[in-house]
């Protein structure tokens, strides 16, 4: 998560400097006036010290306010981030996220189960560790097919849990890019199968598919995009900027949902929030209810959520401390 800090103790060893400087100022006064004589320019260098000193004051209210504020968005932050991982960690199928590499960085409780390891025993190992001997040529192919094509993909495979027992899985992968195009992270979804759910794979991978047969909605460039806290909106194309308001009214820029994301009212706690089109757009619309029915789809949606709340971490952190520079 990013860390918002503003250091408290250095605004009030800030704030007590200023105190001394003005005793000084007011001992100063005090001295000139009891001079007999006093030059005729010293009367206007005590107003500047005054008016000097009035604006420092200023300035620590301004600190002291902004420092409220990003408190308060350190909070809204961390509650986005609570929510995210308590879906990770509780969902009902296997999570893990790796480095461009397979080595395991994180892993939900539903993937040590079906590794039959601990968390901090899985995190730093290759994930085709986990791989039956006879497939390993297999699945490396398969990282090299994922990795070319960008593209998630799904492979049915076998299996060593910690203990040697095998067993037959479902693995679900897909790449996450930095912004210089270069492979940053794997999200893989871990299913356990048998030979009689063979047949389900068929509705789970059609089930994942965001935009198979489903509606399209068109907005055009510069309309407000209608939010439903029971729909999330699937960008396909086109450009959504999402915003909320300051406490000055002031619009404050959240996001920008580009093809392959996700966004809607049901994935913010923010009180205002708002969706516009900055180009022709096509999107669909996938309803909460039908995310949460299908396990495939809900944590197809677990690496797409992520990707929104940390864009949105970073917007607001560099929002609020813009405001710190512009107001001091």
């Amino acid at each position: 998560m990013v860390e918002i800090n503003v250091d408290k103790i250095k605004i009030d060893k800030f704030a007590q400097s200023t105190q001394e400087m003005d005793k000084r100022i007011a001992r100063l006064y005090e001295n000139v006036v009891k001079k007999p004589v006093m030059s005729h320019e010293m009367p206007e260098a005590l107003t500047e010290l005054s008016w000097a000193s009035q604006s420092v004051h200023f300035a620590i209210e301004e600190l002291y306010h902004q420092h409220e504020q990003l408190e308060e968005t350190k909070k809204t932050l961390q509650a986005e981030c609570k929510r995210y991982e308590e879906l990770f960690e509780e969902a009902p199928d296997g999570y893990l996220v790796t480095d461009a590499q397979g080595k395991i960085q994180l892993a939900n409780r539903k993937a040590t189960k079906l590794l039959n390891l601990k968390k901090e025993s899985l995190v730093g190992k290759p994930i085709i560790n986990f791989v039956a001997l006879k497939q390993k040529h297999e699945f490396r192919n398969f990282l090299t097919q994922v990795s070319q094509n960008g593209r998630s993909q799904e492979l049915i495979i076998a299996l060593q849990q910690h203990g040697n027992e095998l067993f037959n899985a479902a693995l679900t992968v897909a790449i996450s890019y930095n912004n210089q195009g270069k492979a940053q992270t794997m999200r893989w979804l871990l299913r356990s199968i048998n030979e009689s759910k063979r047949a389900e794979l068929v509705k789970i991978t059609k089930d994942r598919d965001f935009d198979g047969d489903r509606p399209i909605h068109k907005y055009s460039k510069g309309d407000t995009i209608p939010l439903n806290t029971q729909v999330i909106w699937y960008v396909r194309q086109g450009l959504v900027k999402l915003t909320t308001l300051g406490e000055t009214s002031e619009e404050v820029l959240v996001g920008l949902a580009v093809p392959g994301m996700v966004f809607g009212s049901y994935l913010t706690s923010l009180h205002t929030y708002q969706a516009t089109a900055i180009s022709d757009v096509r999107l669909v619309a996938i309803d909460v209810s039908e995310i949460l029915a299908s396990p495939a789809l809900s944590h197809a949606f677990l690496p797409k959520i992520n990707q929104r709340l940390q864009q949105t971490e970073s917007f607001l952190v560099i929002s609020g401390l813009r405001r710190v520079q512009d107001r001091l």
